[in-house]
């Protein structure tokens, strides 16, 4: 009213008792006393009250009262603490619209009147950050007081993608946000592009990771989550004349907003050095004296469910020295020595898989793996003994790491060092702890993927931890003895320690996490029956009950209701409710209307509208564009061997070279198909950098050949990510999942785009088997041997053989064969790398999905 240039001079509180309303009615005047006449000033208090009553709808949400001990004793001072903070900040328009201006003048430092999308950006995701934190502060609060049993989730990646649009869909104040925003003059769709990547991860693993802490969130479990905030990501890939150019990911040039600095959250991490032994108190006490000490500070990432005020935490340690500056070094002239400190330790937390093909890449791999394990370790013993000073009999009943792959099992000998040396416990005591707090998951099925280090590098960078594994080794192979007796081949298979031919040993880390394990997952059915066959096989036979599996799985959330609002929508009208967001089994529900042509035109309309948005990126990425009427077949994913996408493009070659031997009034009975191949090839691996050249090569012959036209597209789509992931998934009809049987762990991507309406091509492996089983093997185009079935493989049928030759071969020109020597080795006389085919070529597969599109 004030600045309306009024006065309110009374103001009273009217009760309807019959109507039950109450009215708040208030007294104007002008400044001068005079009453208000002239209809305009009447128009501007309408619209003023209009604005106020729509942006302030909806009562105020009060906060818990916890009875946790507060630092500040005073009865009255800890009320008057709490009634300043008594509700949670409001979700309405004008709420949202000060909280988002007031970060940008208060945190960001600029002008209201002034400031781009990225700023914008970063103020919006200030003003949810400031939402989050109340919920996350809460939710520990009450997890504190309630002392439930915590599961923490270890692992080196966590691909988490964009939080701006997730966090806003969980929360459920997407579209208050984009009115908040549009109102200030900005899009939300553009705003959220601003954002990058958090790639912590190199695909499935990191992504699956992702995918638990958003569930553990959704279903209210006491979770978090423990990794390392890497400065530099998964490398950005840039395609520079066919070939893969790795470039740094700084994805922190700007800051990250989402995340809360620790820096009284901070631990000692030990490295080389030599081990001592003293007597303490009668006993035996081993000592580390290390030779280098970093510290790890951590950064805290708030984690919101869907639905739920429950907000889990991300904890990413950093590295910083131990000392930040050796200020005599400087003094003395030695400047260099100076500052070599600083960055010997900043760059344990640095790159993201450094390449260990070197000692040097093996021994700062092995670094990274102890650093967040042993500070993780070290934060939550310091958690448990807050709540339980004077007892460890607790601990196995109130907490659980769960090992995400062979990466942080150096987390076994160190807590065995942390309880033995640090808090005084005995091997037996300390033994019976760690084989009941930890539980491992196995990715892998080939043996030449499960992690070793050389004892001389362990002995080297962890000398305690060496003596430790020493340890645990002698005392379970006496177990093996006591049941099997001096069966020495079967002893030395089982050894966490492994005799090389050559007098090299190295430490078994998986069979170590087997050990200590009450319980280790494989990740498909097919999987888990894989590793206790094969190698597991021995610990299986020992050790019956420990074996099991648990599928791995996405979040329907990210993945179809968040990137896919249309198919949403459709699916929630068409079940009546959304309630399948948190229960994705009632999409069976979809069954009884799969025949009814309004909703197969309404899926069709939101399988356009995904494609025209997928097209559009794709020519601006690649410069190629495509016909957004044709068969969108997407294969996204890691370049590797295994997963074949070597099979992929001899495929399209094969369709190629079928097109140019048509006549036109056979291509005009072609389906169009647009076939997009994408993911990064490690930065070491030379076979799969030679993979991307090739589909470089084929889709630049392709794309460019007049006489195909919009028949046949092939793009590789560059620096392949989460985001670039939820525009290719919706718009996906077919995706290929062609992996040699058997060699597939469980793939998740395979979920991600079946529930987005995609039909699968693949082989029986990994968790297509059980998509079948649950989708229907009529729904998936299943092709090649199954895993029991796998050897050598015949070689390719003659047909595809010769579109290879055709293309890869062809005329003896200068130049023309050099770049693919590597990979034409693979057909040498006739026969091919199980990796590259199976048993049935792809092509008849292929040819079904066309006859079943027409």
């Amino acid at each position: 009213m004030r600045d309306l240039g009024l006065v309110v001079n009374k103001a009273i509180v009217e009760t309807d008792s019959q109507n039950k309303k109450i009215a708040d009615k208030f007294f104007v005047t002008k400044r001068d006393g005079g009453k208000v006449t002239e209809a305009e000033e009447v128009n501007n208090i309408k619209r003023v009250l209009e604005v106020l009553l729509k942006g302030r709808a909806g009562p105020s949400t009060p906060r818990p009262k916890f009875t946790t001990v507060s630092i500040q004793q005073d009865e009255n001072k800890r009320e008057l603490l709490y009634t300043l903070m008594d509700t949670y900040r409001k979700n309405d328009v004008l709420s949202i619209q000060e909280s988002i201006v007031n970060h940008v003048e208060y945190t960001l430092a600029r002008t209201r009147q002034q400031f781009d999308d990225f700023e914008c950006y970063q103020a919006a995701a200030y003003s949810l950050r400031d939402r989050l934190i109340e919920m996350w502060n809460d939710t520990q609060t009450y997890f504190k007081e309630q002392d439930p049993k915590r599961v923490y989730y270890l692992s080196m990646e966590f691909l988490m993608g964009r939080s701006l649009l997730n966090t806003l869909y969980n929360l459920g104040i997407k579209d208050q946000y984009a009115e908040a925003l549009s109102e200030l003059g900005y899009d939300l769709e553009t705003i959220a592009e601003q954002e990058r990547d958090a790639a912590l991860g190199n695909g499935g693993l990191g992504r699956l990771a992702a995918c638990f802490l958003d569930s553990m969130a959704t279903l209210n479990l006491p979770a978090w989550g423990y990794g390392i905030r890497y400065s530099y990501g998964m490398f950005r890939q840039s395609i520079v004349n066919g070939f893969q150019h790795e470039q740094p990911d700084y994805w922190l040039t700007f800051g990250n907003p989402w995340e809360i600095e620790r820096l009284i959250v901070s631990y000692p991490i030990k490295f080389y050095g030599h081990v001592s032994v003293h007597q303490e108190e009668g006993r035996q006490v081993f000592r580390w004296n290390a030779g280098e000490q970093v510290t790890a500070v951590a950064y805290d990432n708030p984690i919101p469910g869907f639905k739920t005020r429950n907000c889990i935490n991300l904890r990413l340690w950093a590295a910083k020295p131990s000392r930040e500056f050796d200020l005599e070094a400087f003094n003395t002239g030695d400047y260099v020595q100076a500052i070599l400190g600083k960055q010997r330790a900043e760059t344990l937390s640095s790159v993201l898989y450094p390449d260990d093909r070197t000692y040097e890449g093996k021994e700062l791999r092995l670094k990274q793996q102890h650093f967040f394990v042993s500070a993780t370790l070290q934060d939550v013993i310091r958690r448990y003994k807050e709540a339980h000073p004077n007892t460890w009999d607790l601990l196995p009943e109130r907490v659980a790491f769960q090992l995400n792959d062979t990466h942080p099992t150096i987390a076994v000998p160190e807590l065995m060092r942390l309880l033995m040396d640090e808090n005084k416990l005995g091997w037996t005591a300390s033994w019976d702890i760690c084989t009941k707090v930890f539980a491992f998951t196995n990715h892998t099925v080939l043996p030449e993927a499960l992690e070793r280090w050389p004892v001389s590098l362990m002995e080297k960078l962890l000398p305690r931890h060496m003596q430790i594994v020493y340890d645990i080794n002698w005392r379970f192979l006496q177990q093996v003895r006591a049941k099997y007796g001096d069966d020495w081949e079967r002893i030395g298979r089982m050894s966490i320690i492994e005799d090389g031919a050559h007098g090299d040993k190295h430490v078994r880390m998986a069979y170590l996490a087997a050990v200590a394990s009450h319980t280790v997952n494989g990740v498909a059915a097919i999987h888990s029956d894989i590793i206790k066959n094969t190698i597991f096989k021995d610990f299986a036979d020992l050790f019956p009950g420990k074996f099991q599996n648990k599928t791995n799985g996405v979040t329907q959330r990210r993945w179809l209701a968040f990137c896919n609002p249309p198919l949403r929508k459709l699916i929630s009208q068409t079940l009546g409710s959304d309630s399948w967001i948190t229960d994705l089994s009632q999409l069976e529900g979809l069954r009884n209307h799969a025949n009814d042509p309004k909703l197969q035109a309404a899926w069709r309309a939101v399988k356009a509208q995904a494609k025209q948005r997928a097209a559009a990126k794709i020519h601006d990425l690649t410069g190629v564009k495509v016909n957004p009427s044709a068969v969108f077949d997407v294969q996204v994913k890691r370049i590797h061997e295994y997963k074949r996408q070597l099979l992929n493009v001899l495929g399209i070659i094969h369709r190629y070279d079928e097109i140019k031997k048509m006549t036109q009034e056979q291509r005009s009975k072609v389906v169009p198909r647009v076939c997009v191949i994408g993911g990064k090839a490690a930065p070491g691996y030379e076979m799969a950098k030679r993979i991307i050249k090739l589909i470089c090569a084929v889709g630049e012959k392709i794309n460019n050949d007049k006489d195909v036209g919009d028949l046949l597209k092939l793009v590789f789509y560059p620096d392949y990510n989460v985001s670039g992931a939820e525009i290719l998934i919706p718009a996906s009809e077919l995706s290929q999942h062609i992996s040699t049987a058997g060699t597939e762990a469980s793939g998740t991507s395979n979920m991600k785009f079946q529930m987005n309406g995609c039909l699968i091509i693949g082989t029986l492996d990994g968790a297509n088997i059980e998509i079948a089983e649950e989708g229907g093997a009529d729904n998936m185009f299943i092709f090649g041997a199954k895993a029991d079935q796998v050897g050598v493989p015949p070689g390719l049928s003659i047909m595809l053989r010769a579109s290879v030759a055709v293309y890869l071969v062809g005329p003896a020109q200068p130049g023309n064969l050099p770049r693919f020597d590597t990979v034409r080795a693979k057909f040498s006389k006739g026969k091919s790398s199980r990796c590259v085919v199976g048993r049935l070529p792809v092509v008849p597969c292929s040819r079904s999905v066309v006859l079943l599109h027409r």
